[in-house]
């Protein structure tokens, strides 16, 4: 069967057999398969090796975009992470290196280098935020409009990840609007790595729904919001809220598989519910 590949580098024309396929179908029908433009999955990658990496591709149908996060590919060699890089681009999977780079290219005033060395590294989407450093509404609209039109796909974010310098919800959402406006593919909204005392999560992690809702209320497209969740139970509150095509960022790559499970119906949360929206089915 030939094959042929997209535009992200992943494999079409194949058709691979799952393990289950035949015995049952999946609870939730909704969940839409890649490529896709809602549902995203995006993965916290902390500096994975190139055998984890290629384990972590084996789930490639489930993951949409896999960050680099931190400053942590500063430490790999051009050559190892031109491979690292390659794994997971020819699996279908968007990669970029965390906003911290671009962040600290901005201040110091080389972000057209670093354009030009992600793309010959291999990187195909680029994260623009300014969660640490000061950056005007002109600067942030130039970066964007700069990684737009050397042709990545680009992620922004909003939010800032001290507490003390907290953003209120109206900006945020104004900020998302321009950003989309712009180019930006899809919006990140802020939580950090613990997804604790940040944007929409409180001191314990716990979602805040009138954050929430006021957040949403001044976005036209809430679908292009990415909710960093990289906690289970923030997870599931998203997914129960606003279904299984939420796009949900910052998960730890042990946890793409259970986060797809849920948002197929295979956890126990998401199948009571699909149980319970099929009542023809209960009866059989």
């Amino acid at each position: 069967m030939r094959r042929t590949r997209s535009k992200s580098g992943s494999r079409e024309g194949t058709a691979v057999r799952k393990a289950w396929d035949g015995v049952f179908t999946l609870p939730v029908k909704e969940r839409v398969a890649k490529p896709r433009a809602i549902g995203w999955t995006m993965v916290l990658d902390k500096g994975l090796g190139l055998h984890q990496t290629a384990d972590l591709m084996a789930a490639a149908d489930t993951i949409d975009v896999v960050k680099l996060t931190f400053g942590t590919s500063a430490f790999f060699d051009a050559p190892l992470l031109k491979r690292k890089v390659r794994l997971i681009t020819a699996a279908g999977c968007y990669c970029m290196p965390g906003g911290t780079f671009q962040e600290v290219c901005v201040w110091q005033g080389t972000f057209d280098r670093y354009l030009a060395r992600a793309e010959a590294l291999g990187f195909n989407a680029i994260e623009i935020s300014d969660g640490t450093i000061a950056m005007d509404a002109r600067t942030r609209e130039a970066v964007i409009r700069k990684a737009v039109r050397a042709g990545f796909r680009v992620i922004t974010e909003v939010g800032k990840k001290d507490p003390g310098e907290a953003l209120s919800m109206r900006a945020m959402a104004e900020e998302a609007e321009q950003d989309l406006a712009l180019g930006a593919f899809m919006v990140l909204v802020e939580a950090r790595e613990a997804g604790r005392g940040v944007g929409v999560m409180d001191a314990h992690g716990v979602p805040l729904d009138a954050e929430i809702d006021a957040l949403v209320a001044g976005v036209k497209e809430p679908a292009c919001l990415i909710w960093e969740a990289p906690l289970a139970a923030q997870q599931r509150h998203f997914i129960l809220r606003f279904g299984p095509n939420v796009s949900l960022g910052n998960v730890a790559p042990e946890d793409v598989l259970a986060l797809e499970a849920l948002r197929c119906g295979l956890r126990g949360d998401t199948l009571k519910r699909a149980w319970r929206a099929d009542p023809d089915f209960r009866r059989r």
